[in-house]
């Protein structure tokens, strides 16, 4: 034969594809010339096949590449995509988190608020029949997570203090006028503050703007050691620095003498959960 021929047989290509799955190491040059050029056994013919890989080298290259994706597009199985691949099958059913109801109110709670993990909730009665609002607290889990297996009294007195984060979070069940809501919350806070650091009792007045409560209105207020994030039912955000109303306001909500007392029951169970 007077020229040299490229032939590239089938089992050449399975040779190349195998070698490159194997490895990830690129084909060198000489390997993929020596893959791809199979001069004839005419000394004249490989004198001439030499000469041509001498003087295309990059034409042989970049054939011997062709060929390297070229097979690799035509032989990879369908397994070998599957083992590459970490996406999730389209259509997959969502894992959403149900909310928890207030029994007695039907009031809904989110399983999250302000990135806290819902613990419980319970409901605000007033002259032993009228059911006010529901209360419902969200931890912290990691804060919560060095003493949720203790006993009840050490869960409690855990609870009394502000700096295990939480959101306290209140949704009116009846309409009520924002002078007597504001009146109750105060009410409550003064005696546990024992005169000190008053001021923080008109902050939280001022906090809240002058427009009624209706059904269904959410206040949330988060503890955070000495400061409160409170957000009120229009959806202003303000806050108060003091760690004497914050004290008082856990007391008010988990202590021996907690205004719902199915609420901090349930909030102590909640937390052996987390």
């Amino acid at each position: 034969m007077n020229s040299s021929r490229l032939l590239i047989s089938r089992q050449s290509r399975r040779c190349l594809f195998d070698r490159a799955s194997q490895s990830s190491a690129p084909v060198s040059r000489s390997a993929a010339q020596r893959i791809v050029t199979r001069p004839s056994p005419s000394n004249k013919s490989s004198t001439a096949a030499a000469a041509f890989s001498s003087a295309q080298p990059a034409a042989a290259a970049a054939a011997a590449t062709a060929v390297l994706l070229s097979t690799a597009f035509l032989y990879t199985s369908r397994n070998d995509l599957s083992q590459c691949s970490v996406t999730p099958q389209l259509g997959a059913e969502p894992t959403m988190l149900s909310p928890a109801t207030e029994p007695k109110t039907g009031i809904l709670f989110p399983r999250l608020c302000n990135g806290m993990t819902f613990v419980g909730c319970g409901v605000r009665v007033k002259y032993g029949f009228v059911k006010v609002y529901a209360v419902g607290t969200y931890m912290d889990p990691l804060a919560m997570s060095v003493i949720k297996d203790q006993e009840k009294p050490q869960l409690q007195k855990a609870l009394l203090d502000p700096n295990y984060p939480r959101t306290i979070r209140i949704v009116m069940n009846r309409s009520l006028s924002i002078e007597k809501y504001t009146a109750a919350i105060i009410e409550a806070l003064e005696p546990r503050m024992k005169g000190q650091d008053l001021d923080s009792l008109e902050e939280f007045k001022k906090l809240n703007p002058p427009v009624d409560l209706i059904e269904g209105a959410e206040m949330e207020m988060t503890v955070r050691g000495d400061t409160l994030l409170y957000k009120n039912a229009v959806g202003g955000i303000g806050q108060i620095r003091s760690g004497v109303f914050t004290s008082a306001l856990c007391d008010v909500f988990y202590g021996a003498e907690a205004v719902s007392p199915g609420h901090l029951e349930d909030v102590l169970k909640g937390v052996k959960k987390l």
